[in-house]
């Protein structure tokens, strides 16, 4: 089955799972409900909310992201996440480009980014057990930070190493695949072929597009999340988005 089919579905039966023990969360007073802290009864949200309706947004905004970057041009076409030629290697861009040797530089940036586009859709197994530890004093302090990505910031800190680990053979299968090898070697060969020329450059290709796939990813997330912090476009499209964050935009003011 198609594991971005299975995001939402998979993240709609863990948060079904945790109802009973979000409902177990008390207040300081000892009450049942967990209140979050208000001025009032008829501007509060419970912890079982808080908790509910961050999910609500991440899973959305993961969703989103994931089905955005893992199709073509997911990348290529995207220019804040396209990736581009190496840092070291752009002087080789450059200098080929200038002698009408452009050809090659865009047949090498292509099959970068195809690679990346193919490995991003490795992401959802990851986020989905990302959320199944996120706790409801994570979600509330992500929900009232005051910082638009702090629900991106905490994927970065919770996921990066197992999403490289992930990425990085899916990279190297679809670098194979996308002729990145014979892209790179032509153009580092015609570089080489220009005269006065000594430098050597020597780049992970594989790990480059590895870092790359999984900061264009983050970018998206992030983008997402200040879409339903700021209801950009009406992003929260359900009764529990809106009461969550319109509880979290009270408490700014």
């Amino acid at each position: 089955m198609n594991r971005l089919f299975l995001f939402p579905v998979a993240v709609c039966l863990l948060l079904f799972s945790q109802c009973d023990t979000l409902s177990q969360m008390t207040t300081t007073n000892g009450t049942s409900g967990g209140q979050a802290p208000s001025s009032g009864s008829a501007n509060s949200i419970s912890s079982s909310e808080a908790a509910s309706g961050i999910k609500q947004a991440l899973s959305q905004g993961l969703d989103r992201s994931i089905k955005s970057l893992a199709v073509q041009d997911g990348f290529l076409g995207n220019a804040a996440v396209k990736i581009l030629m190496p840092p070291e290697a752009q002087k080789v861009e450059s200098t080929l480009r200038s002698i009408g040797l452009g050809s090659l530089c865009d047949n090498l940036i292509q099959s970068l980014n195809r690679a990346a586009e193919s490995a991003v859709s490795e992401a959802t197994p990851v986020f989905v057990s990302a959320l199944s530890q996120l706790t409801i004093r994570d979600a509330t302090n992500i929900l009232l930070s005051g910082q638009p990505d702090a629900a991106t910031d905490f994927f970065k800190r919770t996921t990066t190493g197992e999403l490289t680990k992930r990425f990085s053979p899916i990279v190297e299968s679809a670098l194979g695949k996308h002729n990145v090898a014979q892209y790179w070697n032509a153009v580092v060969s015609r570089y080489n072929q220009i005269p006065l020329v000594n430098e050597k450059i020597e780049t992970d290709l594989n790990k480059y597009v590895t870092q790359k796939a999984i900061d264009g990813l983050f970018h998206q997330v992030a983008a997402e999340e200040l879409k339903i912090r700021d209801n950009l476009g009406g992003a929260r499209t359900t009764p529990l988005l809106q009461k969550v964050f319109g509880y979290a935009d009270k408490q700014k003011k």
